[in-house]
């Protein structure tokens, strides 16, 4: 099956309401060096995400952006790890990934991490039986 290597304005999370919702109810794991808030059952769509670095490392706004911009590229080329469990069983999630690290990473590292951060979140989420609230 050949995958669709895109991150549309639908699955990107922007919508402040849910992004509160999601640090206030979400479950977190960390893959150092980012933390991944997640929420089953809230998105819109199969998938969203959102992508944060704090700005006490990074005080400079070109960092910031440089070190989205990577984890944006990496979850974009990767997400099909986590989103064909997710559409089998016919579930979805809110994410919001932030970079933790205290030196500007480089393109292979970080998509390693988030890699291995979304094999994490597939067998946290794929293995158990969907929750009904």
């Amino acid at each position: 099956m050949a995958h669709r290597f895109s991150l549309g304005r639908n699955e990107r999370l922007k919508s402040r309401k849910q992004i509160e919702k999601l640090f206030r109810e979400g479950k977190r794991i960390s893959v150092n060096p980012f933390r991944v808030f997640y929420l089953e059952g809230a998105a819109l769509m199969p998938m969203q995400a959102g992508f944060g670095v704090g700005t006490r490392q990074f005080n400079r706004a070109v960092d910031r952006n440089r070190i989205k911009r990577l984890t944006r590229e990496a979850y974009r080329l990767q997400k099909h790890k986590l989103q064909e469990g997710l559409t089998i069983n016919n579930r979805s999630i809110t994410l919001f990934i932030i970079f933790t690290g205290k030196q500007l990473p480089e393109q292979a590292f970080v998509h390693e991490k988030i890699g291995l951060m979304l094999e994490k979140l597939s067998l946290l989420i794929n293995e158990k039986p969907p929750s009904h609230p």
